[in-house]
């Protein structure tokens, strides 16, 4: 069993009951207005100064300890998905279409415990907090839109960490890795313009129907052909739109799909590589393709140091035939743009349930957790806190 102080254990009912009220109430990235607030209010409650604003509904809190030392950055993500639920628990949504499928409730609510614990050592501590809670973590933007707005602005910051629920693990572990951990992710937008026609009369039209597969096909072979064999990367086109009745060829076939890899030079070369195979399939076909990428974040990696830190605070917590390692993910978190300027460790915490009943995924809408794993998560964000703190 997990390793959990005092306390923890003492903050624990009202780590649940936060949970499921943020649970309750979950709103989109770029729309946590009432999440927003209400964590907002939990931070100057307990002394911090606070920002809001930074990448429309990110919060920014800091507080400094009583004398000079190391900062500290602990973040949170706050945004749900447009999922209607489906679990049958009390605390289910209460907003049709959207719910907290990713476990970002409980990472909200890890968070604001974790602060009111370290806020009331602060003022005989050396060094400095600064929480940062983001939006827009599940389109990838709100990391970028936070710095852009100067969320770190005039803060030196010496350490960071995360911890994000993972359903995949079960509860009393923790998952670490140290170096690349997450890949970057891209949304790759491609139209094939040609001649709509009839369908009987192909010969009338330059079929963007028939050009559109083949370049599906073609941009595979970009990654099976391209990618260095020791190396890897992923390209999934998972959207096509296109005609409107059987009988009608239509003039454009819109598509679009997500590359995701590790190394940023292979994905700058990979992006070029995919905008010239869908041009020149779609001219060899009578057609051209329009190509536009949207660059959302970069790969996410850890940082060796922190990583350390980390593993020996989890190693305490839940000890070390329960701290697991990682293997790469071919999944993205915008925390990247953060650990790009922070030396970081972004670690996962087993969050399935025990008792032998079903473990949805995460994104499904029956997504639930064993909320025994917040305990877990509040206990190394704090712990981790205090380690580099303790060192200033």
């Amino acid at each position: 069993m997990p390793n959990i102080s005092a306390e923890v254990q003492t903050s624990f009912p009202g780590l649940v009951e936060l949970r499921r009220d943020l649970h309750r109430h979950p709103e989109l990235g770029f729309q946590e207005v009432r999440t927003a607030g209400l964590i907002a209010r939990r931070l100057e409650e307990l002394g911090y100064t606070v920002r809001t604003g930074f990448g429309k509904t990110g919060v920014v809190a800091f507080m400094k300890g009583g004398k000079p030392g190391k900062t500290v950055l602990l973040r949170a993500d706050i945004d749900a998905l447009p999922i209607h639920e489906e679990a049958e628990v009390s605390w289910k949504s209460e907003t049709p279409g959207v719910m907290h499928a990713c476990g970002h409730d409980a990472n909200t609510a890890i968070g604001l415990t974790a602060a009111a614990i370290l806020a009331k050592e602060m003022p005989s501590r050396g060094g400095n907090l600064c929480f940062v809670f983001q939006p827009a973590e599940e389109i990838l933007s709100g990391a970028a839109a936070m710095l852009k707005d100067g969320a770190l602005e005039g803060i030196q910051v010496d350490a960071g960490f995360a911890v994000h629920m993972q359903n995949d693990m079960p509860a009393g572990t923790v998952g670490l890795r140290s170096g690349p951990l997450m890949t970057s992710a891209d949304r790759l937008e491609v139209t094939v313009v040609g001649k709509g026609g009839h369908g009987a009369f192909p010969h009338q039209a330059n079929d963007p129907v028939m050009a559109a597969a083949q370049v599906i096909t073609a941009l595979q072979t970009v990654v099976s052909r391209e990618t260095p064999p020791l190396e890897m990367s992923v390209l999934s086109i998972t959207t096509l739109k296109a005609g409107t009745a059987f009988n009608i060829i239509p003039d454009a076939v819109e598509m679009s799909g997500t590359f995701r890899c590790f190394d940023g030079e292979l994905r700058e070369r990979l992006m070029a590589s995919f905008r010239r195979v869908c041009e020149g399939v779609a001219s060899a076909l009578r057609c051209n393709a329009q190509v536009r990428n949207h660059w959302l974040t970069p790969a996410l990696a850890n940082d060796p140091t922190m990583t350390a830190v980390m593993r020996d605070v989890a190693t305490k917590v839940v000890g070390e035939q329960q701290v697991l390692e990682m293997d790469r993910l071919t999944g993205s978190d915008d925390l990247a743009y953060f650990w790009q300027r922070v030396p970081g460790c972004y670690a996962f915490v087993g969050s399935a349930k025990t008792d032998g009943s079903p473990v949805a995924p995460h994104h499904n809408a029956k997504f639930d957790i064993d909320e025994l794993a917040m305990a877990t998560g509040v206990e190394l964000l704090v712990r981790a806190a205090r380690q580099v703190l303790e060192d200033s």
